[in-house]
């Protein structure tokens, strides 16, 4: 696995749209927000052509454009780090036109986005070996003062706060004390508020309570279900690949009901993705706490996966339901879970 240097002090951040451009509030004055910020803090800030647009059917703007910007940055752009501006519908319209050769074969840059993101947050390591940070958008940079979770993301990709473990740097992350379960600011309110966390932290288990530890792989469901088949699809090699370290799959969902989870679950299992598995890990689903046909977000998960009699946490601050703990897609992790706390120690080897 290729890991980017950190961001250096007074680096340079580029920010791409490969999904929604920052067009309309709240996410225009977020996003001025955040590169006034950075600026602020002494970095160089890069914006790319498609950040402010809404040229494109339901994204910033052509896939053509979208792939091309994303090639630019990753290949020509000396930038320490990308930060996509936003999530979205149809990032993997994009992916035809991105040049995953050549980013194999170039310095490796951090990338850090969630949702729709997951379409370059999966498959750079699992086409192109390079890490990738499964994490908050550059908008929510722009929500002040920043929620700790938004300080571990800054953290993860400057690399402030690491430590060496085996002469390999690692950094450990812990949950959060609670959670926002409106999702997204109501409109009308200021678009720059930070998180209103109103729900305490409460996690459930499933199947053995021990700690766990394996190669990170994941994202958002809904937009792993879409690339599933697809030839961006090496998810069979790259877990066979990493199968002595073990797998930990990281999950979330948007827009899926409990029936969709179970279903979509299905399609992973049997499509040989979860061979080699030593845990999962699922953050509260977007349809948070609704039910359907005898399936709930809990029963939807662990009737399918029980049998692999490994742990599952489920309801982690992970993905739509703001706090996110930043995942180091492709490191490797060592896991601690109990209904009041997860904690995680992702390992850059």
């Amino acid at each position: 696995m290729r890991y980017p240097e950190f961001l250096k002090d007074n680096g340079r951040i580029g920010f791409v749209a490969p999904s929604f451009g920052c067009s309309f509030d709240p996410y225009y004055s977020r996003q001025q927000s955040a590169i006034a910020l950075f600026q602020e803090m002494g970095y160089e800030t890069v914006p790319g052509p498609n950040c402010f647009l809404a040229e494109g059917n339901g994204k910033s703007n052509t896939p053509e454009k979208c792939g091309g910007e994303l090639n630019d940055f990753f290949l020509n752009k000396d930038v320490g780090a990308i930060l996509s501006v936003g999530g979205g519908e149809t990032m993997c319209e994009d992916l035809p036109f991105v040049d995953f050769e050549g980013i194999r074969k170039a310095k490796p840059v951090w990338y850090m986005g969630y949702s729709d993101n997951t379409c370059l947050t999966y498959t750079l390591p699992v086409l192109c070996d390079t890490a990738t940070v499964y994490g908050p958008c550059a908008t929510t940079f722009g929500r002040l003062p920043w929620h700790k979770s938004v300080e571990d993301a800054f953290r993860v990709i400057t690399g402030k706060g690491y430590e060496i473990k085996d002469g390999v740097p690692c950094i450990t992350l812990s949950s959060y004390d609670g959670w926002e379960p409106a999702g997204e600011s109501p409109e009308g309110c200021d678009p720059l508020a930070p998180y209103s966390i109103e729900a305490p932290l409460a996690m459930r288990l499933a199947g053995p309570r021990r700690p766990f530890s394996g190669r990170l792989i994941g994202g958002c469901m809904d937009l792993l279900f879409t690339l599933q088949g697809t030839r961006f699809d090496k998810t069979k090699e790259f877990v066979e690949k990493y199968k002595d370290d073990g797998i930990v799959w990281f999950l979330e969902a948007c827009e899926m009901s409990p029936v969709d989870l179970r279903r979509v679950l299905w399609g992973f299992e049997n499509a040989g993705w979860f061979e080699h598995v030593s845990g999962f890990i699922f953050g509260r689903p977007m349809v948070y706490g609704t039910e359907a046909f005898g399936f709930d977000q809990y029963n939807a998960v662990t009737g399918i996966l029980e049998k692999y009699n490994v742990p599952i946490v489920m309801d982690v601050d992970l993905g739509h339901l703001p706090p996110q703990i930043p995942i180091i897609t492709g490191s490797v992790a060592e896991v601690t879970a109990s209904e009041e706390k997860l904690s995680i120690t992702m390992i850059l080897k």
